[in-house]
């Protein structure tokens, strides 16, 4: 099994797990370098707010930032969550496999084979069957 640093992979999972964060990461991966007042431009809130999700982000390591005068950049930074995608590969092979099985099973429960057909000697004929209703004519 793939062994991560529990710590790291908690601090990408919980900022990758607001919508706001998320989106932050999306227009980050759309351009270079952005200002924070870029980053924050579109979005329904205060810039200490976006702020406060930039902190997050960069805490787990997702995005770096750099101070030119008095204008903050930021980067997007890649490597935890490929550390993220790896763990969440190793499950994903395991849910196709288990996946799978279970397939394999269903259709073959599904569709059980066919009874083996008795030889002509052994089988019996069936009775016929009574004569059709109503009067019938009795021979004299």
């Amino acid at each position: 099994m793939v062994k991560f640093e529990d710590a790291a992979l908690d601090r990408t999972f919980a900022a990758l797990a607001d919508p706001t964060r998320r989106a932050l990461l999306q227009r980050l991966s759309a351009g270079p370098d952005l200002s924070v007042s870029e980053l924050a431009e579109p979005f329904p809130m205060s810039l200490p707010a976006v702020m406060k999700h930039l902190d997050v982000l960069a805490d787990a390591g997702l995005i770096t930032r750099a101070k030119t005068g008095r204008t903050v950049t930021c980067r997007l930074s890649a490597a935890p969550m490929e550390d993220a995608m790896a763990w969440l590969q190793h499950y994903q092979q395991f849910w196709t496999q288990a996946l799978d099985q279970l397939a394999a099973y269903v259709e073959e429960s599904a569709c059980p084979p066919a009874p083996v057909s008795r030889s002509s000697d052994t089988s019996k004929r069936r009775p016929k069957k009574s004569s059709a209703r109503g009067r019938t004519r009795s021979k004299p």
